[in-house]
């Protein structure tokens, strides 16, 4: 019995004892204020504090200003002198004195004196891109004919036949081109002279004349 109420009693002492120590340590107390945050706040407000205000910028007095060459008087001049047709350009052109105007520019052209240049020369009309001949279109007619001169070598060879040809004729009828379409070496470039000499009609849409393109033909026959 002794020995059992020495063991409750030193496993009662321990109970109280570590009820204690645990107690001390959950239970929420005030918390201490640390130094360096106090020596942190009061570093910064004496920085703070001593920080000197920003300079007053000074604004500059206006400089004084010229009046300008063109501005215009401030007194009414005395008189008012006649209009002679010239104008005073001034010394701000480095010309005294009066400088005649021609055509809108003061002393006129370069190197003339007061002379207005002719006007340019009309632009030339815009080419037109022939036309071939179709439905609605007037055809061109062949007013002056040229026969062709049988050359001497197709002469002795005997040689015959029908010179095809693409001819460009203009607004006025002239035979402006040729070239072969279809020949014979001996006879194509006595085809194409005569060609080029002959003369058409206009060719007429709706009532203008128009450059074509038209086909001819030259027979060469030995009868």
């Amino acid at each position: 019995m002794p020995r059992i109420s020495t063991l409750l009693s030193i496993v009662i002492h321990v109970i109280v004892i570590g009820s204690a120590v645990t107690w001390s340590v959950v239970a929420p107390g005030v918390l201490p204020i640390p130094r360096s945050m106090l020596a942190y706040y009061d570093v910064a407000m004496i920085k703070i504090a001593d920080i000197p205000p920003p300079p007053v910028a000074r604004r500059a007095a206006p400089e004084s200003q010229t009046a300008s060459a063109d501005a215009a008087p401030l007194q009414p001049p005395d008189s008012i002198l006649p209009d002679t047709g010239l104008k005073n350009v001034g010394a701000r052109s480095g010309v005294t004195g009066d400088v005649p105007i021609a055509d809108g520019l003061v002393g006129g052209l370069p190197g003339a004196t007061g002379v207005i240049p002719p006007p340019p020369p009309p632009a030339a009309p815009p080419q037109v891109t022939p036309m071939r001949l179709h439905a609605g279109m007037q055809a061109p007619r062949k007013i002056v004919d040229v026969t062709p001169v049988y050359p001497t070598l197709a002469l002795t060879a005997r040689r015959e036949g029908v010179v095809i040809l693409e001819a460009v004729i203009d607004a006025t009828g002239k035979v402006e081109s040729v070239r072969v379409l279809k020949g014979f070496p001996l006879l194509d470039d006595a085809a194409v002279a005569a060609v080029r000499q002959w003369r058409f009609t206009p060719a007429l849409l709706n009532g203008e004349p128009i450059p074509v393109v038209m086909t001819v033909t030259v027979n060469f026959s030995l009868k």
